[in-house]
């Protein structure tokens, strides 16, 4: 059999060279190719048909080593069998490995290769990602034809990859400013290294320190920057809607559900789904959310049937979720689940290098937004900038600019055109009672200090404290339980 397999396709190949539409007489061979089949002969006749076509075509007899394969030979195309488990023809093994290749390779393109009993199947697998199916006994020239659409499908959104050893270069498209300071440059490192991986990634730091710009820069330095960035406010999703939200639901599903609603996974799939203020979910919704992350799909409102999910999952908060679990306000193991990797963005006062030229950054953005052309900023008010501990971080930075560009006069920015808050310049009552040559020990006493003259200063009230310091009152709350005050 495999003798006359092989025969028939060193016939048929020919034949297929003259079939096709475009001229591969002379061409030059593109993209890799994984086989998967558990048939050696239909591996050895493929390899032999398709290899005119493909640069590099690798034949597996078995699933088991395809995230390896993945990995190493990032192919555009697999060529994908239903079943493997002899005397099983489910169907299912094939389903099950095209969504761990959707998963772990998002752009690679899969056609699956079925009996004509299981076309039903391949339908299935349509819906879960499979750009085509090809159905046993195949035709050569319709399989090649497949196979090369698909390839074409897969090098269109393919973005242009560096070697490995080359570092990442940040183009023009990116928003995300670095700075040189000695306090993001660990972080740096780490972004450029997890960013190609899809590992799931939380990130920490105070309001206004840049985490939604960290998620956007991930996004696009990661294999999924040709797909979609889904962002959400879990602080702004109220309870009822939190399953509709996320996940859709199907029309009648409930009151006034008029039409089919995609959720927010829905419309991740394939890029990156962003979780801002993953702290703010309440404690009884989050296992529904750890349920699609461990499972990787989700079911809709109103319907019983789970839909496979394909997304990069970031998360985002400026509260300690350790301490959250401690005190019971967060599961710890959907904690687990979204900090596989760990990134911490540092305050604006910890990176004081970043300040003058961050705030020229603003000045030149806004110098074009309002048709100014101030030329640069005074060293009086550069002192001014580099004194204040900037609680409100980047954001108060951006917004203290931006109103100076629209108050100055002149050429250059001076210290009356920043009006800067309290916490700049700030009254003996909310400073630290100490001798002049005593200096606090670390800034975190510094803020201990400055949090406790606020709260005596303003009775306690929460809103004016918050608004004083420059900070959400749930960052004060979180700072109210770290210092014990």
């Amino acid at each position: 059999m495999g003798v006359k397999l092989l025969d028939t396709c060193i016939m048929v190949r020919k034949k297929c060279l003259s079939l096709l539409p475009i001229n591969r007489t002379n061409m030059n061979r593109h993209g890799t190719l994984v086989v998967v089949d558990d048939n050696k002969n239909i591996l050895t006749s493929l390899q032999y048909l398709l290899d005119s076509y493909f640069e590099q075509v690798v034949t597996l007899s078995s699933p088991v080593t395809l995230p390896t394969v993945l990995q190493q030979k990032r192919p555009d195309v697999v060529l994908l069998d239903m079943n493997f488990s002899s005397g099983l023809n489910t169907g299912n093994e094939g389903l099950y490995w095209l969504r761990e290749i959707k998963r772990l390779r998002p752009q690679t393109q899969v056609v699956l290769f079925t009996a004509y009993a299981d076309i039903s199947l391949a339908v299935t697998g349509l819906k879960d990602g499979a750009t085509d199916f090809i159905v046993k006994p195949w035709d050569n020239a319709k399989l090649v034809q497949t196979l090369l659409e698909a390839l074409e499908k897969a090098q269109q959104g393919k973005p242009k990859q560096k070697p490995e050893s080359t570092p990442i270069i940040y183009n023009k498209e990116s928003e995300m400013y670095w700075g040189e300071s000695e306090a993001i440059r660990p972080l740096k490192l780490t972004v450029e290294r997890v960013s190609v991986t899809d590992a799931n990634i939380l990130i920490t730091g105070e309001n206004g320190t840049g985490k939604d710009m960290l998620a956007h820069e991930i996004h696009r330095l990661s294999n999924r920057s040709e797909g979609p960035f889904v962002s959400v406010d879990m602080g702004a999703i109220t309870e009822t809607l939190f399953e509709s939200e996320l996940f859709g639901h199907v029309k009648g599903s409930f009151t006034d559900a008029h039409a089919d609603r995609t959720g927010r996974f829905e419309a991740a799939d394939g890029g990156t789904l962003f979780l801002d203020e993953i702290a703010n979910l309440p404690l009884h919704m989050q296992p529904k959310l750890l349920t699609a992350i461990q499972k990787r799909s989700y079911v809709k409102v109103g319907s019983n049937i789970p839909q496979p999910t394909n997304i990069r999952l970031i998360c985002a908060t400026n509260r300690n979720l350790n301490d959250m679990v401690r005190s019971g306000e967060f599961r710890e193991d959907l904690l687990y689940r979204i900090n596989t990797i760990h990134l911490h963005l540092p305050a604006l006062r910890e990176r004081k290098e970043d300040i003058l030229p961050l705030a020229k950054r603003f000045l030149n953005l806004y110098n074009g937004q309002y048709g100014r052309q101030l030329q640069g900023i005074s060293d009086e008010a550069a002192a001014k900038l580099q004194a204040h501990p900037w609680y409100g971080n980047i954001r108060e930075l951006q917004h203290t600019i931006e109103k100076a560009v629209i108050m100055a006069d002149g050429k250059e920015l001076k210290p009356q055109h920043l009006e800067l808050n309290v916490t700049a310049q700030p009254e003996a009552s909310l400073q630290p009672v100490m001798p002049q040559e005593q200096e606090p020990k670390t800034l975190e006493d510094t803020e201990r200090e400055a949090i406790k003259r606020a709260m005596d200063r303003y009775e306690g009230n929460m809103s004016q404290v918050a608004s004083v310091l420059g900070i959400s009152r749930q960052t004060l709350y979180s700072k109210l339980k770290r210092y014990g005050i």
